[in-house]
Formats: C-alpha cells, structure tokens, sequence
C-alpha cells in the first residue's frame, strides 16, 4: 500500500510540475532584465504543499526552480564574478521557486480548512519570493540602475512590477480554487 500511495503523489506532483511549467510560460507581461507575470504559475506548487506537506512542495519546487532557469535562461550578471553567479543563482531561482512549497507551514499555522488561511499562505510566499528577488536586485544586479536611483529603489520597484501582481494573481486564483474544489486542498482530493 505504501509504494501504492507514493507512486501516486509522484503522479500527482509530475502532473502539477507540468502545469505549473506551462503556466509560467503563459506570460501576462514581462520585464526586460527577466520577471514576469504569469497565469497563477506558483498555485500548482502551493498545491502540492497544500496536499502532501512542505517536503514534497519544496522538492517540486526546487525542479520548478531548475525548470526555470532552463527555460527563461540565466542572464549574466553585470559583475560577471563566480560568486555573483551563485548569488543570481540561489537568490533568483532556487531559494525563491524552492520556497514556494512551504505553503502549506503558513495554512496550517492560520487553521487549515479554510479559504483564507491557504490565501494568506499564497500571500506569505509571494512575498518571500519578493524579498528573494529583491535582495538578489541590490546585490547582484546592483550596478543596473537608472537616474541615479539608489540600488535598493530600482530593485524595490523594479521586483514589486511583476511580483505584486504576480502574488495578487495567484493568491485570487488560490481562493477561487479553494471556493469552487475544496477538495483540491486536500490529501484525497484528486
């Protein structure tokens, strides 16, 4: 029963991998030195961690976060050093797209089971994504400013262009989902 029951959160979660990987190419708009807004990319993941808890939502968020990479490419940063590669690399895809699946820590602390608490959790981790790619915006892409703009305002707004919308769309697209399949949220939902 055991290889059972992982062999179909192993489905579960390469389907979701899959839909969230299509989702991020359906781009509402995109910023020129990379981000964009997407249709609720980040909402299969949270499911995963909704269903089966944040282990399993931060390995499939960690692929999600190499699926991006792969897919969008990574971009050179301007200081062109090793450590600012490693820094671009775990500051603009692993850590923020791996933290994506700790979802379900933030539902459980606000009382799982109710529309808010998982939309409040979509929230949470749109903004540790935000901080990431902030973050990663001061330290890494610092040199890329414009009007003599402090490093840490270009990258606060630069970063808050696509991540707020971003988190607004799939944290709309998390209580619609919860309203109308509550059952989605759940561990025997599908």
């Amino acid at each position: 029963m055991e290889n059972t029951n992982r062999t179909k959160i192993l489905t579960e979660c390469a389907l979701l991998i899959a839909l969230g990987t299509i989702l991020a190419q359906v781009k509402i708009y995109e910023l020129p030195q990379g981000g964009s807004v997407t249709a609720a990319s980040m909402v299969p993941f949270m499911i995963i961690s909704f269903r089966h808890g944040p282990l399993w939502g931060l390995g499939c968020g960690f692929i999600n976060a190499i699926f991006q990479m792969l897919l969008g490419g990574v971009y050179p940063t301007p200081a062109g050093t090793a450590l600012a590669m490693v820094l671009q690399v775990l500051l603009d895809y692993l850590v923020p797209f791996s933290q994506i699946g700790i979802a379900d820590i933030f539902a459980r602390l606000l009382g799982k089971g109710k529309a808010s608490s998982h939309m409040v959790a979509a929230f949470m981790v749109g903004l540790l994504r935000f901080f990431c790619h902030f973050v990663s915006g001061f330290v890494v892409w610092g040199s890329i400013t414009q009007d003599g703009i402090s490093a840490v305002i270009y990258s606060l707004s630069y970063n808050g262009g696509f991540m707020l919308p971003e988190t607004v769309i799939n944290v709309a697209a998390v209580g619609l989902l919860y309203r109308s399949a509550p059952l989605l949220f759940g561990k025997d939902g599908f």
